[in-house]
């Protein structure tokens, strides 16, 4: 591995390089005087927010940027009871989700004494180029220009929230017949969440809210990406309506907002995509409103195994407000763990909403 360096006179348009120095990358070796139990006591079960999460993955000087970074810190914290800890900061702009879950399994399958990995990495950046001229043919609101508000007031937490099968169906039950019926339980969860966060964010009602969903298109066809591609493959899709009109509707109308989203994400919108990201000079996301959801269930971490068996959590540590992660929870990975950062007041309010709303 090398660092992420890109240099003013080599790189235009805001282009990354990697800079392959052969140094590797940042590794911590470290051993904790608890047991696996005592670190679920301590926190809420096993899932975010952990308890002494500065020290299982120490922020070594350096290490947190995008420029001028090493493209990885690792951790690894040995417990009394034989477990250990396994924690690692990424550059993303090297891989997404599924691609760090591959880097992981790689390297668990050699921990594990295979002579090479399963999955052989494959670069293959080009096939993901802009095109000559650029030529975007979607609106693509996700990234309008929008000034974000100021932070809301309170201090912030973080907590997450599982849902088992059943809490998945009874909100469900929620939904119109047919719907009911074909709506994934990211539609239904993603839906449910939105409203339940702005009715307790409480925005003006003729303030626009904005869902993002993170979408992946590595089975596209059209875009014919290899099997071990592990570079980010998966592009923001904009669900959008104001405050008002999203909790004044049933909660049917907000999945099928969420729905349509997902579907609006074929070959031709991400190529529009990344040409309107070459042409605007790689905009972030618009943040005003923003509520920005990425399922990591199907990432693959879960089943990463370097010999010890598979993970008992496995998934994101931390976020930040107006962006939630979904991942795997329960003894058999049924349940739905929602990390979920907001001001104290405002998760009060909300963690109310999902209650009322599991009620029925």
């Amino acid at each position: 591995m090398g660092e992420a360096a890109p240099e003013p006179e080599h790189v235009e348009a805001r282009k990354l390089v990697v800079d392959c120095t052969g140094e590797g990358v940042l590794f911590v070796e470290a051993d904790a005087d608890v047991r696996l139990e005592e670190v679920e006591a301590a926190g809420h079960g096993l899932c975010p927010p952990f308890p002494c999460m500065d020290q299982l993955l120490v922020d070594v000087d350096g290490s947190g940027g995008v420029l001028h970074s090493p493209l990885l810190l690792v951790q690894v914290t040995r417990l009394l009871c034989g477990g250990f800890v396994l924690a690692l900061r990424l550059n993303h702009t090297i891989c997404d989700a599924i691609g760090l879950a591959q880097f992981m399994s790689a390297v668990a399958e050699l921990a594990r004494g295979l002579p090479a990995p399963t999955v052989a990495p494959a670069w293959s950046r080009e096939l993901l180029e802009a095109r000559h001229p650029p030529k975007p043919s979607f609106p693509h609101r996700e990234f309008d220009a929008v000034p974000p508000p100021p932070p809301p007031p309170g201090e912030m937490v973080t907590r997450t929230f599982t849902f088992t099968p059943a809490d998945v169906a009874a909100i469900k039950r929620g939904l119109p017949p047919k719907l009911r019926a074909t709506a994934t339980s990211f539609e239904a969860l993603a839906a449910a969440l939105w409203r339940a966060r702005t009715a307790a964010l409480a925005p003006p009602a003729d303030h626009e809210a904005r869902l993002v969903c993170i979408v992946s298109f590595r089975g596209s066809p059209a875009l014919a990406l290899p099997a071990g591609y592990y570079g980010n493959a998966c592009v923001p899709a904009a669900a959008l309506t104001t405050a008002g009109a999203l909790l004044a509707a049933p909660l049917g109308d907000a999945v099928a907002l969420v729905r349509a989203a997902k579907a609006a994400v074929s070959a031709e919108y991400v190529r529009s995509t990344i040409d309107l990201l070459a042409l605007r000079g790689r905009p972030c996301v618009a943040l005003a409103n923003l509520f920005l959801v990425s399922d990591n269930r199907r990432a693959g971490f879960q089943r990463v195994d370097f010999g010890w068996g598979e993970p008992a959590y496995a998934g994101p540590a931390a976020t930040v407000f107006g962006v939630s992660f979904f991942a795997h929870a329960g003894s058999g990975g049924e349940d739905v763990a929602v990390l979920i950062a907001l001001p104290r007041p405002a998760m009060e309010r909300f963690a109310s909403e999902i209650e009322t709303l599991l009620k029925g």
